[in-house]
């Protein structure tokens, strides 16, 4: 294994490519920001602000469903989990979808089960009603969570594909903040009836954005990828040499691909799938999604409000999600996810303490406060880096003739983490609070460990030469 996997991106025998990967002639004809890059990125990351709404509904909803249709402990349990089956099914199918289909259609039909699945819930009269609103809202975001950042990584320049794939976390983070902020407020079925003013904005939209240009280059429709790249760089742009780049990389992949899933596990492609489902594993046994669907449950075993403590988190959540966007393509990938996971071990450290300190019954004084604080920290640190930076190198590393089979299983993977996660928190938290927040912390620290062995720093290289790279260094990595 080498010193440092930072390197690896830059090894392609260019001598004039600087430290963040970028050439001198590179940098000279780097893409501007146009108008429809804007508005189809807005567009797609609508479905991220759906699946942001959807993590936080369970834990903001809990009180109100559970009285007025008289649920038990264990039915919301399973009301709050099983939007992650859903996710799997979504995500199993999500890879072969998209490349049948497009992107475009992949992301409506994911919405066509967003708004049912919400609309199945503001209209519920029993649990099971619930239960299969929630499970088809659960296969809507599991495609989401797949086609997004795939989306959203081929129509963006490599300058400002960091920036731009990240918005989608800034937008998830955006919707799972509100639902924390109006949650306490607003009746629980009117609150399911609000995210469909984003769901039906995408739903919409998406009839008047471009398809992927790389998607159009595989099927062969030569004169609408040109024209689309064309729409996307400006029409002033030079889309020469970016065109030739991706028609190269599909004639390869096509020609190397036999389009079977165990392709996948070929001695070249070890290194991006250790690196995609490694981050997807390791993303959520930190905890992730204990601490979003079930926050009001740690905060009252911890005896602190619930109010104050889920509406704060929502607050947060956005500068915090703002500051990522921002910092990703200046500081880089690799360096934030660090810095993230670190931050997050530390937090879940002080949550651990805190229900220490009232098992012992010492200082139990401390445990809201600190519970409070550790939470807090662990959302901002959270939403900065690890929420959304593993998608997007997601989206990065996998080569054009695997995508699909890759992107499908580590997106399986994450909801599969999820589900085992949300099912097993209750039982975690009745067997020992301090013990269940010490092991989040520790899978914390395994992470920052992994991403400094492991993964690789993308920032400044097109897909084509990510993709190229990586699957020649199997032999170094591995």
């Amino acid at each position: 294994m080498p010193a440092s996997t930072s390197s690896l991106l830059r090894e392609d025998g260019n001598p004039n490519v600087s430290d963040n990967g970028t050439s001198d002639e590179e940098r000279s004809h780097e893409s501007s920001i146009t108008p429809i890059l804007v508005v189809s990125t807005f567009i797609a990351v609508c479905g991220s602000f759906c699946y942001g709404f959807a993590v936080g509904y369970s834990s903001s909803a809990e009180s109100g469903i559970r009285k007025e249709l008289d649920l038990s402990v264990s039915e919301y349990s399973v009301f709050g989990s099983i939007m992650t089956i859903g996710g799997m099914v979504g995500a199993i199918s999500s890879g072969k979808v998209a490349d049948y289909t497009g992107r475009k259609r992949t992301m409506w039909l994911s919405e066509i089960f967003c708004i049912s699945g919400w609309l199945i819930i503001a209209f519920a009269k029993d649990v099971w009603w619930l239960y299969i609103g929630r499970l088809s809202l659960g296969v809507g975001v599991g495609l989401i969570t797949y086609v997004v950042p795939v989306y959203i990584a081929e129509i963006t320049p490599k300058n400002h594909r960091g920036g731009f794939t990240s918005a989608q976390q800034m937008m998830l983070s955006l919707g799972f903040a509100l639902v924390y902020f109006i949650g306490n407020i607003i009746y629980w079925r009117t609150l399911s009836l609000i995210v469909l003013i984003p769901c039906i904005l995408q739903l919409v939209g998406l009839f008047f954005i471009p398809e992927s240009p790389r998607w159009l280059a595989k099927l062969d429709r030569e004169k609408e990828f040109e024209t689309t790249l064309q729409w996307l760089r400006g029409m002033n742009a030079d889309i020469s040499q970016e065109a030739v780049d991706i028609r190269d990389t599909i004639d390869i992949s096509q020609h190397n691909s036999k389009a079977k899933f165990l392709n996948l596990f070929q001695r070249k492609y070890a290194y991006p799938i250790i690196v995609g489902v490694g981050l997807m594993l390791l993303q959520q046994f930190g905890g992730t999604s204990a601490v979003a669907y079930y926050s009001s449950s740690i905060y009252v075993k911890a005896n602190f409000s619930t109010i104050i403590g889920t509406t704060t988190a929502g607050i947060l959540q956005i500068p915090a999600s703002i500051a990522g966007v921002l910092l990703l393509d200046i500081s880089g990938r690799r360096r934030l996810l660090l810095v993230s996971s670190i931050g997050t071990c530390l937090s879940l450290v002080l949550v651990g303490l805190s229900f220490l300190f009232q098992e012992l019954h010492y200082l139990e004084e401390l445990t809201p406060v600190l519970t409070f604080i550790g939470l807090l920290g662990y959302g901002v640190t959270f939403a900065v880096g690890m929420s959304g930076i593993p998608w997007v190198i997601m989206s990065e590393i996998f080569p054009l003739d695997v995508k699909a089979s890759a992107g499908s299983l580590v997106t399986l993977v994450n909801w599969a983490g999820s589900w085992i996660v949300t099912y097993s928190f209750s039982f975690m938290l009745g067997w020992s609070s301090t013990g269940t927040f010490f092991f989040f912390a520790t899978v914390c620290g395994v992470t920052a460990l992994f991403i400094w062995k492991w993964v690789p720093e993308t920032k400044g290289r097109t897909l084509e030469e990510i993709q190229a790279a990586i699957t020649r260094f199997p032999s170094e990595v591995c």
